[in-house]
């Protein structure tokens, strides 16, 4: 067995005699085989001409069409404690319906009645408004009083100044009649005199002259001082006007700076009023938020905080819940390189985890267990695993998805492209190449137009 010896065994034994050797080294043998390997390599020659579809493959996982369709998690906007649960895992529920119970956990929300009181105060806010309205307006009505008074008044002081100035008038053409008449007076003295003196006049004559003359120089006097009193009445009434003026100014300037300040103290409760209803808004807001209620039609899907009597922040999660109704879509991932050749519309077959299917990558039409899709979305940014997130949603033309996928079971898709012989994709892989880069004639049209 180790050819050790120098007797070779198959020189002096015949194995071609042997039952076993007639049929190994009989020459039929190597007909039959030349026959199989000719067959094998026509058959094969043949399949190298047989069309092959070219396609894209890539992983993903079963997601919605539609963001608001895809489970989600039910957060409390305000931190709490539970207080009563009103569901079970997997129950159904409907758009409004009550999940859960929840209690305040802050003190400044502990008071039972606090939505009541805040309103009594937002009332008592109000009526002070209107008290502040009501005395605005008194205050106007005093204003205007003061003003119409303050017209009468000066229409009072302008008659007095009229009067003042006729008067003064009048006393100044007294005035001047009285200095006529105590010239006339001194004329006629004079010439009394020289006729007496003459020896024409008697001495009584000039003493009457005399006291005539007296008389007209004091009703001159008198005139004089009625004149000058006129003048000072004048000034007198000017001065009234002034004084009048300015005692009503100050009247209505202080009700007018009473009235600002009323407005003003008004503007400030209204104010106040305004923020006591945000808060009465916002308390009663908050009270409807102690009851946790379905956003949708769905399911529970798990209680991420269980128990009774666990508190919480706001915006934690509580309860997990899945839509009753979705659009099934699946989201894949493709290489940089693959993308270009992605377009929306594109066909795509799609292999479900759990549904058992047999696959041929090339030939779509004899693969079992695959179903149709097409490309809804193509991401126009990379994502974290270094590839581009296509979204496909299912083609109408083919067999409807299965009833019973879930949303987050994987997938595997396959983008159909151009149609090439075998021999072709061969030399493609072999190559390292990328696939055929065609336009669809829906793109093309649209690029002409």
């Amino acid at each position: 067995m180790l050819n050790i010896s120098h007797n070779q065994l198959h020189k002096s034994v015949d194995i071609t005699k042997s039952k076993s050797g007639k049929r190994v080294f009989h020459g039929r043998y190597y007909k039959y085989f030349n026959q199989f390997l000719a067959a094998f390599a026509i058959i094969g020659f043949i399949i190298l001409f047989l069309p092959w579809t070219q396609n894209i493959t890539g992983n993903g996982n079963v997601t919605t069409l539609r963001p608001d369709q895809r489970p989600q998690t039910i957060q409390s906007p305000i931190p709490g404690r539970i207080e009563q649960w009103f569901v079970s895992e997997g129950d159904f529920v409907a758009k409004g319906d009550t999940i859960m119970k929840i209690s305040e956990i802050k003190s400044e929300y502990f008071d039972p009645n606090l939505v009541a009181r805040t309103g009594q105060q937002r009332d008592a806010k109000a009526q002070s408004v209107g008290s502040y309205e009501e005395k605005v307006k008194a205050l106007n009505r005093q204003i205007g009083a003061l003003a119409n008074e303050r017209g009468l008044k000066l229409e009072q002081a302008k008659n007095k100044l009229l009067q003042s100035k006729l008067k003064a008038q009048s006393d100044s053409i007294d005035f001047e009649a009285a200095k006529t008449n105590k010239e006339i007076a001194q004329r006629q003295f004079d010439r009394t005199v020289t006729l007496q003196e003459e020896g024409f006049k008697a001495t009584r004559d000039v003493e009457d002259k005399r006291l005539k003359l007296q008389e007209t120089e004091a009703k001159l006097i008198s005139q004089e001082n009625k004149l000058l009193a006129s003048k000072n009445e004048i000034l007198n009434a000017q001065f009234e006007i002034s004084r009048v003026n300015a005692a009503y100014s100050d009247k209505i300037s202080k009700a007018q700076s009473d009235k600002y300040t009323a407005q003003s103290s008004q503007f400030d409760t209204e104010a106040q009023v305004s923020k006591l209803d945000n808060q009465y808004s916002n308390y009663q807001m908050r009270n409807n938020l102690q009851f946790v209620t379905a956003p949708y039609d769905g399911y529970i899907n798990k209680a991420i905080r269980g128990g009774i009597g666990q508190t919480f922040k706001e915006g934690e999660a509580l309860v997990g819940i899945m839509p009753a109704i979705v659009d099934l879509a699946v989201e894949t991932f493709v290489k940089p390189i693959d993308l270009p050749l992605l377009y929306v519309g594109a066909k795509v077959r799609v292999q479900f985890d759990g549904w058992p299917a047999i696959v041929f990558s090339g030939w779509p039409n004899v693969s079992y267990g695959t179903y149709g899709a097409k490309v809804v979305a193509v991401e126009n940014f990379i994502s974290d695993n270094g590839k581009f997130r296509v979204l496909l949603a299912p083609d109408q033309d083919e067999e409807a998805w299965p009833k019973d996928i879930r949303a987050g079971s994987g997938a595997f898709t396959m983008a159909l492209l151009e149609d090439v012989p075998i021999w072709y994709e061969l030399w493609r892989q072999l190559n390292g190449f990328p696939p055929n880069y065609y336009k669809p004639e829906g793109a093309t049209k649209t690029k002409k137009k």
